[in-house]
């Protein structure tokens, strides 16, 4: 199994809008194998995450790395360390209601940005799970959104 790392180098080889379009093939297989094709970037869980659009006001779906934390979830706006902040992350901060599917279970969720101590130890966390979290900061000068998705 590659290792994190590799992972890392593969996704930031890849140009930012091949990287979506990744995204968008993975939907509906993780969908129709309920996660078990798609559902992971090495050891790492993937759920799928439905925003409404900040500018359309349609549904987006785009499957990001998660952390399980409570009884929701942790996701970070990472979009591997590119410039551009990922749509999701930008309709999040815009409406913070969505939807998570995870490995066939579904949840209305509520996103609030973690900050301070709590972002640090989530990010600690999620990049004990996936080390290439660490090496996006590196790449980029934007602020990079730690996301908290609580039942809603």
């Amino acid at each position: 199994m590659p290792s994190d790392h590799t992972w890392t180098r593969f996704t930031t080889s890849i140009s930012a809008p091949g990287l979506k379009a990744i995204g968008k093939l993975n939907v509906p297989l993780y969908r129709l194998t309920r996660g078990r094709l798609g559902g992971r970037v090495n050891k790492a869980p993937v759920l799928l995450l439905t925003t409404t659009g900040r500018k359309s006001g349609q549904k987006r779906t785009a499957p990001v790395v998660y952390l399980a934390h409570g009884d929701g979830y942790v996701v970070i706006g990472s979009n591997a360390g590119y410039e551009r902040t990922p749509a999701w992350s930008l309709n999040l901060q815009a409406n913070p209601n969505a939807h998570v599917e995870a490995y066939g279970d579904r949840l209305d969720v509520h996103a609030r940005i973690a900050e301070g101590e709590e972002r640090a130890d989530l990010w600690r966390r999620m990049s004990e799970q996936f080390a290439g979290f660490d090496e996006y900061p590196r790449r980029t000068q934007r602020d990079i959104k730690l996301f908290v998705l609580e039942p809603h």
